[in-house]
């Protein structure tokens, strides 16, 4: 992950919060998804993470990613509130709402968004199938694996269905 040298330490600090986070409450997938999306923001100009707490934006990034990816869902684990991830940043849930809408706001996120779902929610996410071909939304896990290749190529898809089916 390139992140600007001038913001490496912010990077670094936030990281190592939302790393602890995640290995205590979360899990691996959550983890490199916060990584990336600490990334993203220390190369927004200006990088909102420049000013503010690490901890608030640390508990923003990981909700913005609970939000995207249903943490708040129990059927789906590894769940948790609003409320749970507060607390265990030690920090209010009013700020972990305005970080986490900030983040949503900057990368227009809504749950399944493409780019930030969780790789195992990833089969189940109709974002990342459908395209438009000739003019029509398909479901490209419906499509010739020709058309599956040409889509993983150019990085619509994260892998060809037709040779997961094989």
């Amino acid at each position: 992950m390139t992140v600007p040298k001038a913001m490496q330490a912010r990077f670094e600090e936030i990281v190592g919060i939302t790393d602890g986070f995640c290995d205590h409450h979360l899990d691996a997938e959550y983890k490199e998804l916060a990584r990336r999306m600490t990334a993203a923001l220390c190369r927004k100009r200006p990088s909102p993470v420049a000013s503010g707490k690490p901890v608030t934006w640390a508990s923003g990034i990981i909700w913005a990613l609970g939000r995207v990816n249903f943490l708040s869902d129990p059927s789906t684990p590894p769940s948790m509130t609003l409320a749970e991830v507060a607390s265990a940043f030690g920090v209010g849930e009013s700020t972990v709402s305005a970080k986490s809408r900030t983040i949503m706001d900057l990368f227009n996120l809504h749950q399944f968004h493409p780019d930030w779902t969780l790789p195992r929610l990833a089969e189940s996410n109709p974002y990342i199938w459908m395209a438009e071909v000739n003019g029509l939304l398909v479901d490209l896990r419906d499509m010739p694996r020709e058309v599956q290749v040409i889509a993983y190529e150019k990085g619509m898809i994260p892998y060809i269905p037709a040779d997961r089916q094989a």
